[in-house]
């Protein structure tokens, strides 16, 4: 929907990651100083951006969403010299994880500036800031010459986009602008970690492995239960800590192990949940690995989200398996659940959400 309230089509603009043409970020630039709406590729997922500094193009974002008001957004800069424009009394360690991990999937939790709008904050005395890494996203930024406020680019509660097609999906007509870039790199949002604490506190697993933050900081993050996908936070401190997040429309269960070293008794669950739902006239979607694939012959919607020797993969598939489960029509998806460890902390947080943290231990 514009701002004059009547519904349109989003314009697509198709802009290469590679070379990315700096005349149609220009036109995109413009929307966005008019107070457009504009979805625009991460190396995460889609974000959906405004000027951060224009009051109504941000609470539009909260409308289009469908989204809590009190659910801070992400201000995305073009550089760390930003940080002083939207941020106060922000430490040394700000700057140390700047310098090693920006641009990149990593948002700090700071001290917000004067200038930051209530409504991005949710009026929190906190601010979530990252420098992006996609060529097209920082070209963004830097032409509209301030911070671009976003939360992913899909309607609340549900599976963040990887691809344009998913945003058209959950926004064409409520949007301005959807610049297509193809697939995100990393598939799952931002690491987020808040360095108002002591020692910092990881608010959100994302993309960039909590580990490696320690191995830099030199100490342990604090992980929450809310952080590992095991219950919501009090109050939603940053994006992903609080309602149900990444859902898909079917209903969802995720089937775990203590020990992932028996992935035969984990399927054997699996199959189990899935032949009861079955027999019930239900259409089952099964999510697991390749490991496990070939437990499942015989069972029609089945989508493996990789090796599990490689959790990026892992990560970088799931959102797209889960619009893809909705996509075939099933009413109920059992998901395997993966070891908490690097991006596996990550992937466990978004499949217990998903799940509404529906667990079965196998």
């Amino acid at each position: 929907m514009g701002a004059s309230g009547v519904h349109k089509q989003a314009i697509v603009v198709k802009i290469s990651p590679e070379n990315p043409d700096r005349t149609l970020i220009e036109r995109v630039a413009g929307i966005l100083k008019m107070g457009g709406l504009v979805a625009f590729p991460t190396e995460t997922v889609y974000g959906l951006g405004a000027v951060a500094s224009i009051h109504e193009a941000v609470l539009r974002i909260f409308k289009v969403k469908g989204r809590p008001p009190d659910n801070p957004l992400i201000l995305h800069l073009a550089s760390p010299d930003w940080l002083h424009s939207v941020a106060r009394d922000v430490p040394e360690l700000a700057f140390k994880l700047a310098e090693r991990f920006w641009p990149g999937p990593l948002t700090l939790i700071l001290y917000r500036g004067e200038k930051v709008l209530d409504e991005v904050t949710a009026g929190l005395p906190k601010v979530a800031v990252r420098v992006p890494s996609h060529p097209v996203a920082l070209g963004l930024i830097e032409e509209v010459g301030e911070p671009i406020a976003a939360p992913s680019a899909n309607k609340s509660g549900r599976p963040s986009p990887t691809r344009a097609e998913h945003v058209l999906e959950d926004f064409d007509g409520e949007i301005d602008a959807v610049i297509d870039s193809g697939e995100t790199l990393h598939g799952v949002e931002s690491t987020i970690i808040d360095l108002t604490e002591n020692p910092p506190v990881l608010i959100r697993p994302g993309a960039l492995p909590v580990e490696d933050v320690e191995r830099l900081v030199g100490q342990k993050i604090v992980v929450p239960s809310f952080a590992r996908g095991l219950g919501e936070a009090e109050r939603a401190i940053a994006p992903g800590t609080k309602y149900r997040h990444y859902a898909p429309k079917a209903e969802m269960v995720v089937v775990e192990l203590d020990n992932y070293s028996d992935l035969a008794r984990l399927a054997e669950k699996v199959r189990e949940i899935a032949v009861e739902k079955a027999s019930r006239g239900l259409r089952v979607g099964i999510l697991c690995s390749d490991e496990t694939l070939h437990y499942y012959e015989g069972f029609k919607e089945v989508l493996s989200l990789g090796p599990r020797g490689n959790m990026f993969v892992v990560a970088r598939n799931l959102f797209g398996a889960l619009r893809e489960l909705d996509r075939r029509g099933v009413d109920f998806i059992v998901a395997e659940g993966f070891e908490e460890r690097g991006l596996g902390l990550t992937v466990m947080n978004r499949l217990r959400k998903a799940a509404g943290f529906k667990i079965v231990t196998a």
